[in-house]
């Protein structure tokens, strides 16, 4: 059987994932990809780590039923909880998703770099262990709330957020600020225009396009032929969330 032909399944707690969805599609448009939002558990950044486990658990038993060839963790919070767990278990490669401290870390100029991620993200070792090797100017930022106004699609609520948050940091003393939740990769633009130009915004979704195609062309498994195609799903409201996860998605797209 060509296994190269089966979908790659994506899920993050919500909708932030499907940032990183859209970066992957642009990467690999020939692949068929099937997103899964787990909005009803959303948020994973302010539960343990044994929860996000077990609610992870449960949504690759759901991506599973369509027979995927890889997983992609679209989720930083569930990547720093459950993708060691995950490869463990599963006979298909996972591929997970960091913040892009080293990129950031490249740009350092004397001054700050500011990681924004939810407070679980902060506190994995995962994390730690990256702030060990790439974080000598890294500042972490907890943002919690941030994520439910990009899944409500408050955008003033995020920009009076925003606005706050950078309101309290000397901006001539940050030189980059990392987004390490994939819910943030939606503001970027807003904060392209609040933040100076010279401040760097990175965010790990370019990265983890890349290293899926490395790993399912090491595997084999990069799709011969065929339109890709892309399945949207949640384990929430579907009537009310698909119309919103859509317009996320056009929208991912246009952000580079």
């Amino acid at each position: 059987m060509d296994l190269s032909n089966r979908p790659i399944g994506v899920f993050d707690s919500g909708v932030g994932g499907i940032s990183t969805l859209a970066a992957m599609v642009k990467i690999l448009p020939g692949e068929q990809f099937l997103y899964l939002g787990d909005t009803l558990h959303a948020p994973y950044g302010t539960k343990t780590t044994e929860e996000v486990q077990m609610y992870v658990r449960r949504v690759v038993s759901e991506l599973e039923k369509k027979q995927i060839k890889a997983l992609v963790i679209a989720c930083n919070t569930a990547t720093g909880a459950a993708a060691a767990m995950l490869r463990a278990e599963k006979d298909y490669p996972v591929i997970g998703i960091e913040p892009a401290l080293k990129p950031a870390e490249e740009h350092w100029r004397g001054g700050r770099i500011l990681v924004m991620a939810t407070p679980l993200t902060l506190k994995q070792e995962k994390f730690l262990s990256l702030m060990d090797r790439f974080g000598a100017h890294a500042v972490p930022q907890p943002c919690p709330g941030l994520m439910e106004l990009v899944e409500n699609e408050d955008e003033k609520g995020a920009e009076a957020y925003l606005e706050n948050l950078f309101g309290s940091w000397e901006l001539e003393q940050v030189d980059a600020v990392v987004l390490g939740c994939t819910h943030y990769v939606f503001l970027k633009p807003m904060m392209r225009r609040m933040l100076p130009e010279r401040i760097l915004i990175t965010d790990g979704n370019l990265g983890t396009a890349r290293q899926l195609q490395r790993v399912l062309e090491s595997h084999g498994l990069l799709r011969k032929a065929g339109e890709g195609s892309v399945t949207l799903q949640t384990t929430g409201n579907s009537e009310m969330l698909l119309p919103v996860m859509s317009r996320l998605y056009a929208k991912g797209l246009e952000i580079s």
